[in-house]
């Protein structure tokens, strides 16, 4: 009797194990809002934690396309030099179109940015599945080669917005509607967007067996290499959409544009939840994980207990602790 009510308890820990690792990103942010509320009443002013959250929206966007790319047993380092590079591209699209199409330019520069992020998303994947490279090697080259890009395209200085443009484009990140600025719907979007994608198709299904055993997902039918050259098509379509939404804020691309965000959306997606060997994706976690960053770095800055130019430092060790979190709970 004693071993069978054993076994059948056990599927129920696996399962409230499971719930609650799901909400640990969640119950980690609120932890983390208390504390600087505690530490700063100004925190919870409504225009700093609006500030707060349109500011996580580009690593949001980005790390919900990660998610899918880590999922599937890949990883991706070149976000952070293509989202400068689809920045400068898509600037120089619009400053060309500008005489013939006027604000139209913008639109059509949209455009164009989501095309050369969806193509820097499918270069990566084809080097990767095809070459059979790491794909940590694959895209350490490409983030050489995407920054080098853009630092020739503005010779080491900057591409700024054409004038005229400024005040059409502007609203793109300064406006809102019923109060939520745009790129906070734009995260949305993308969120309920990939959530559909991973969750309720087959895609989605297929990410998760080729994260979990490239050998099980061909014996059960799957193409590994489709399926994981697509998920990097994803982050760059996810890239280029983060760009659409950030270009308003600075008017300009520059060689600095986008550093370190790999770094960042990485963390997002592992202390959300998903497994960096692959194989199981959460991306409300890592949207969650974005605005635990932003909050940390918010907190930082107002606290003045610890220098702002030390906030990478701690995203670091944040990156850190969560895996040696993952690494503990999984060894149980």
């Amino acid at each position: 009797m004693s071993s069978t009510a054993d076994i059948t308890a056990a599927p129920e820990k696996r399962r409230q194990g499971i719930r609650w690792g799901e909400l640990a990103p969640f119950i980690a942010l609120a932890v983390i809002v208390i504390l600087g509320a505690l530490i700063n009443s100004n925190f919870l002013s409504a225009n700093n934690l609006l500030n707060v959250v349109t500011r996580s929206a580009f690593i949001a966007i980005i790390a919900v396309g990660a998610t899918f790319v880590i999922a599937s047993g890949g990883l991706d380092l070149s976000v952070g030099s293509m989202m400068a590079f689809v920045t400068g591209i898509m600037i120089m699209s619009m400053n060309a179109m500008v005489p013939a199409l006027g604000n139209w330019a913008i639109l059509a520069g949209a455009g164009v940015a989501l095309v050369v992020g969806s193509l820097c998303g499918l270069l990566n994947g084809v080097i990767v599945t095809v070459g059979k490279i790491e794909p940590f090697i694959v895209t350490l080259g490409t983030m050489g080669i995407f920054r080098a890009f853009i630092t020739f395209l503005s010779d080491g200085g900057s591409i700024p917005i054409d004038r005229s443009l400024r005040e059409a484009y502007r609203p793109v990140y300064f406006g809102d509607f019923l109060g939520i600025p745009y790129p906070v719907l734009m995260t949305i979007v993308v969120i309920a967007v990939g959530s559909f994608l991973l969750y309720r198709t087959k895609y989605g299904r297929r990410v998760t067996a080729a994260g979990s055993s490239d050998d099980v997902a061909r014996f059960s039918g799957v193409h590994v290499g489709r399926v994981r050259t697509m998920a990097f098509v994803i982050q760059g379509f996810c890239v280029a959409v983060a760009a659409i939404c950030y270009v308003p804020r600075l008017g300009a691309a520059t060689p600095t544009t986008g550093q370190l965000w790999e770094l960042q959306v990485i963390t997002a997606v592992v202390i959300g939840g998903t497994l960096l060997r692959g194989g199981k994706g959460r991306i409300l976690g890592s949207v969650a994980g974005a605005l635990i960053l932003e909050v940390i770095a918010n907190v930082m800055v107002l606290s003045d207990m610890v220098s702002e130019y030390l906030v990478a430092a701690v995203q670091g060790a944040i990156i850190i602790i969560a895996m040696l979190a993952h690494r503990f709970t999984n060894a149980r």
